[in-house]
């Protein structure tokens, strides 16, 4: 699949006004280098932000403009960015920026690494300033060879330039940045099990508190934030708040744009620049072109493998956290997927939970054991040799997997989808259970501890 962000032959034109992310793109694909992007106005918010800003101006902007975290949990950026010490003391900070994209259907980090990496630089070198951050790392899953080459690449061209390293503009500030390839765990998307991967560690989540604002990195005050998250910074700074806000469409709660996609057995997959509140029928019929010729949606995911699959009549939720809550689940990175009539759900989701189970960190009980009991269960299933309450164990272990139960968002991501695909398709489940008598299996208890 051709990674793109260029839409329908009656969608707008992208421009700087209406695609901050995107418009700079190349039409063959190819990576921008620093020539161009400067060219193409690059660098000219963080000559802005370095010389004509404090940091506290940068970090009120960010949070006035409403940016949320584009990971996948939405949390507001510049909330976050305020958390950070304000001890002028602590002159040891570190920006990390969250590159191990390893969300299944997931790829729209990788399009901004390997075709713009120099908005990645320069998003850091903004977002450095505004947390007094002196050095960052960019941590990307090791699989995504390119974008490791391009971003590095970029990095050398930003340090020949002046754009890092020592008094940077001659602003005085200082920003050494480093890309890091991860050995490739799904559980490093977590921030601190990211954090103790940097560190040599074994990738565990901590417990929280301590945060990493206060405690991160070699002990030390630390912000990490997503990719594409980083990369909306020149935007607001050189577009200001009122604007940033006004690019998403009327109903939506999230501001900007977002990158979205649409991925199956869909006409056109892809991913796109679209603004928040788009509604997710646009995004499947205009975009994505429907169903390929032969097939019909089943169901959806909007937004990777952690996410609840939502039916056909759902295509009508806009597409931002609020939208998608208010028809049952997350919108998660925005790169849905469409199941079409020839999957059987059980075999589905016997795929997603085994890759689930297998990156489990195994720090916790819940995760560490539900999660291969659930595979067990559905490979039963899927053989037609399920037993009598194989469904309503399956039905619990998705609640004891749940918000709040388990050390991290891991396990509660894990069986979202398997309780949603029970909820809708309860009758594909049911058809894997062995009709000859048998004993049946224990349940799991219903006491939670």
């Amino acid at each position: 699949m051709r990674l793109t962000s260029f839409g329908p032959a009656n969608s707008i034109a992208r421009t700087p006004e209406t695609h901050p992310l995107t418009w700079r793109l190349r039409e063959d694909g190819a990576p921008v280098w620093l020539e161009e992007y400067q060219a193409k106005d690059g660098y000219a918010a963080a000559r802005k932000a370095l010389t004509e800003l404090a940091p506290d101006a940068i970090v009120q902007e960010v949070k006035d403009s409403g940016l949320k975290g584009r990971g996948g949990a939405g949390f507001p950026t510049g909330v976050k960015w305020g958390l950070m010490p304000k001890d002028e003391s602590l002159d040891i900070r570190y920006l990390l920026c969250n590159a191990d994209e390893m969300e299944p259907n997931t790829w729209k980090d990788r399009l901004l690494m390997e075709q713009l990496p120099h908005l990645l630089v320069e998003g850091m070198l903004i977002s450095a300033r505004a947390l007094k951050a002196y050095r960052g790392y960019i941590f990307l899953r090791g699989e995504y060879v390119d974008a490791a080459a391009n971003l590095r690449r970029a990095v050398e061209e930003a340090k020949a330039a002046g754009l890092l390293g020592k008094n940077i503009l001659g602003s005085g500030f200082d920003f050494e940045l480093f890309v890091h390839t991860g050995a490739g765990r799904y559980i490093c998307g977590e921030e601190t099990a990211l954090i103790n991967s940097l560190e040599g560690r074994r990738a565990n989540p901590r417990s929280k508190p301590p945060f990493p604002a206060a405690v991160g990195v070699w002990g030390k005050p630390t912000c990490v934030n997503n990719v594409e998250t980083l990369c909306n910074v020149p935007g607001i700074v050189a577009g200001g708040v009122d604007w940033y806000k006004s690019l998403a469409r009327e109903g939506s709660e999230d501001m900007g744009t977002k990158l979205m996609g649409f991925s199956g057995k869909v006409k056109n997959p892809g991913v796109w620049e679209l603004p928040f509140g788009i509604t997710a029928q646009e995004l499947f019929e205009d975009y994505a072109g429907g169903m390929r010729d032969g097939f019909k949606l089943k169901c959806w995911q909007p937004g990777g493998a952690g996410t609840g699959f939502l039916l056909p009549e759902h295509l009508s939720a806009q597409m931002y956290a609020g939208g998608i809550g208010k028809v049952g689940t997350r919108m998660g990175t925005g790169l849905a997927l469409a199941v079409d009539d020839s999957v059987n759900m059980v075999s589905l989701l016997r795929n997603m939970e085994e890759f689930f189970a297998r990156e489990s960190c195994g720090w916790c009980t819940p995760c560490r054991d539900g999660l291969p009991w659930s595979v067990k269960l559905l490979r039963s299933l899927e053989k037609g040799e399920g037993q009598q309450g194989d469904l309503d164990t399956l039905l619990q272990l998705v609640n004891f997997l749940g918000p709040g139960k388990t050390f991290c968002a891991h396990a509660p991501g894990a069986v979202e989808p398997l309780g949603s695909a029970i909820k809708y398709f309860r009758e594909e489940f049911e058809a894997g259970v062995r009709k000859a008598p048998s004993e049946p299996r224990p349940t799991a208890s219903a006491t939670v501890i």
